[in-house]
């Protein structure tokens, strides 16, 4: 990992203050970022849109205006708009593609005065749990290079984790903001679904699941691009209103649920540390109880994975039945298992992935806060879809994503915060998780949470 880079907080501050300007920043973070080249995270920059989106930061600074992430380097997801760039999904399909104009929550973005300087490599289509594509190749953990980051975020995260920016924009639909930031140990954020406008940009595989996701090395940092980005937008008919009020976690209701209330393995490091983390913030005075959600019968990611499936057969099936081979294989696989799919097992998928969500809105009537694991493992060799062990016992290919993908099922807010690393110092997270809307509360929470674990 190279030195990290200052925060969000502290180059906006700085760069307001006129103590840095915004160019100075961006050319800073674009020697970081040729730097680590082999690391493949950016996949993609554009040194002279970036200077001058820098310049115009700085002059805007000068003729007065305000601005809450002045100067502030941002990596962006190779899935979402950057108006003027190239964004390919990590496809062949899309290998030329030039986004006609900003995502809403990068056009906010902007205007708050961060400037973007490159595009974060991720899976094709977003759709792997590891972040490789045939048109970049792999991106490489930035602790150990023959280690995967996880997917599909991985590219921002490992931006973030290996200094290259203070902040990163990645998606999230199954846990791809809050699985690779547990992998590399910095934090991640995946919002109430609507509650950062989704559009404008690719038609997504994933049925009212995806959100818009930041990554930073802190909560403070994130918290401050939501405030950014979040709110209501009349060009996404999703986009929601979040609660306004943070209360005090002080008299939050608090559970545990050390496997998610799920049949599912996870290694003793990392139940072991999280049981540590647990204890720790029960010493600092949290109240918490251990409780499991109560699943619907038949309550797996297989039961909801056809809606991925179906999702991406719509989308490129046409492409498929053309050439296949320009897809990865993985992803290939995907939209054969998608054309195959009848419509009963796609409504009997809609009806599972909704039995979910009734189940976790239940479980948050009574509850304020969900303590549970990011990830059961630490990362694996980035040849590999997952770890062939988990818990002493063999894996699937997605045994490592066992915590997250109910999560977007409830279209609840989500945050991974480093808790722990095993032996070889690599490490894993703690997912804490609340009622849909309440973003401000889960962030102030996670906040606290996290000073908790970093003392």
């Amino acid at each position: 990992m190279t030195e990290r880079t200052n925060s969000a907080r502290e180059i906006a501050a700085d760069v307001a203050a006129g103590r840095a300007s915004a160019v100075e920043t961006a050319k800073a973070a674009l020697a970081r970022i040729e730097v680590a080249k082999a690391l493949n995270a950016v996949v993609t920059i554009d040194p002279e849109r970036t200077l001058a989106d820098a310049a115009a930061v700085d002059a805007r600074l000068r003729a007065g205006e305000t601005m809450p992430l002045a100067g502030v380097p941002v990596v962006v997801k190779d899935n979402i708009w950057v108006g003027g760039w190239r964004v390919t999904q990590g496809s062949r399909l899309f290998a030329d593609f030039i986004a006609p104009g900003d995502a809403i929550a990068i056009e906010r973005l902007r205007k708050a005065g961060a400037v973007v300087v490159g595009i974060g490599a991720t899976s094709e289509f977003a759709c792997k749990g590891v972040t490789t594509s045939q048109l970049f190749g792999p991106t490489r953990h930035p602790l150990d290079p023959a280690l995967t980051p996880g997917g599909s975020s991985g590219g921002p995260a490992t931006a973030v984790a290996a200094g290259l920016v203070p902040l990163a924009i990645g998606t999230d639909a199954g846990g791809s903001s809050r699985r690779p930031p547990a992998h590399v140990g910095v934090a991640g954020f995946k919002p109430s679904y609507g509650a950062i406008p989704y559009g404008l940009g690719f038609a997504e595989p994933f049925f009212g699941l995806s959100v818009i996701a930041p990554i930073a090395a802190d909560v403070a940092d994130f918290a401050l691009a939501f405030e950014a980005m979040a709110g209501l937008d009349g060009r996404d008919p999703d986009s929601a209103v979040v609660a306004q009020q943070a209360k005090d976690i002080g008299g939050q209701r608090i559970a545990f649920s050390p496997r998610l209330g799920l049949d599912v393995a996870i290694d003793d490091v990392v139940a072991s540390g999280l049981a540590s983390a647990v204890d720790r913030l029960s010493a600092a005075g949290l109240r918490i109880t251990q409780r499991d959600p109560i699943w619907p019968a038949g309550a797996t990611e297989d039961a909801i994975m056809p809606l991925q499936h179906a999702g991406l057969a719509a989308l490129h099936g046409d492409a498929f039945r053309k050439d296949p081979t320009v897809f990865d294989p993985d992803v290939a696989k995907q939209v054969e298992r998608g054309l195959s799919w009848s419509g009963a097992d796609v409504a009997a998928a809609l009806l599972a992935s909704t039995a979910i969500a009734n189940a976790f809105a239940a479980f948050f009537t009574e509850i304020d806060l969900l303590l549970t694991p990011t990830v059961p493992c630490v990362a694996w060799p980035l040849t590999q879809l997952g770890p062939d062990m988990i818990g002493g016992k063999p894996a699937s290919p997605r045994a490592h994503a066992a915590f997250t993908p109910f999560v977007n099922h409830a279209r609840l807010p989500a945050i991974s915060i480093p808790c722990g690393t095993d032996r070889c110092g690599l490490p894993f997270g703690l997912q804490v998780i609340a009622a849909r809307g309440q973003d401000r509360l889960l962030l102030a929470a996670a906040q606290e949470i996290e000073a908790v674990l970093r003392t």
